[in-house]
């Protein structure tokens, strides 16, 4: 079948395109299995030091395909949710940075992806919803609370709300708005590729790991990471 994504990497940027437009980039069970493996090719690759996530044609992704769903029987749809959770803790794994370029319509499945990233540079027309409990399904009820808050997340939820980019902005689910999304995703690669790959590593670690915890633990995590750099004589990117 053919290739549900477009993966290229080079320069030390690997990205990920998302490549169903006929489909809107709908989200099944081929592309949830081959954004796994092409996650676990950029973070195998000791080159890779950033991970872009866009979607082609004319939206980011407009969530699950309900087409492929229908006629799957209890088990079947089962398992395809179970492949789009690991799909997105595939990415949310990545050791690297992961940006999400959002154009169009982040919807369901398409704003779990995009939130699996550390961060999300929007265009000004991208626009979030989780339509899921509307369509009579469950989804997208634990990653985008932690990020938007439980109240605004329900009102996503419960009535179909749709949020603007500038919305996103402001509720904290993206954090830049770009006409230029090419341009600004060269800034972006541009920093972090003159940053020490192991400093960028370390304080993604200490960030995800650190809001699990309460300040006293966060803390230690983050002398512990000290710790390690020191110990590998890569301190101030030295060695």
């Amino acid at each position: 079948m053919p290739s549900t994504l477009k993966c290229h990497i080079g320069d030390g940027v690997a990205t990920i395109t998302l490549d169903r437009p006929e489909a809107r980039n709908a989200l099944n069970l081929q592309m949830c299995e081959e954004l796994r493996t092409a996650a676990a090719a950029a973070a195998a690759d000791e080159k890779v030091k950033v991970v872009f996530v866009r979607g082609s044609g004319l939206v980011f992704c407009a969530g699950a395909d309900m087409k492929e769903r229908a006629g799957m029987s209890a088990d079947q749809v089962r398992e395809r949710r179970m492949k789009g959770f690991a799909a997105y803790e595939a990415l949310e794994a990545l050791p690297m940075p992961a940006i999400a370029v959002v154009h169009g319509a982040a919807l369901g499945s398409g704003v779990e992806l995009a939130a699996a990233c550390d961060f999300i540079v929007a265009t000004p027309d991208a626009v979030f919803g989780t339509p899921e409990a509307q369509r009579g399904t469950v989804g997208a009820t634990q990653r985008l609370p932690r990020v938007l808050g439980k109240r605004l997340a329900k009102d996503l939820m419960f009535t179909g709300r749709r949020l603007t980019a500038e919305e996103a902005r402001l509720a904290g689910l993206v954090s830049r708005i770009s006409d230029d999304p090419d341009e600004e995703i060269e800034k972006i690669a541009r920093a972090i590729l003159g940053a020490p790959a192991q400093a960028m590593r370390i304080a993604k670690q200490c960030i995800d790991r650190g809001v699990e915890l309460d300040p006293r633990g966060a803390l230690e995590l983050e002398l512990a990471a000290i710790e390690q750099q020191l110990a590998s004589g890569n301190w101030m990117g030295k060695a």
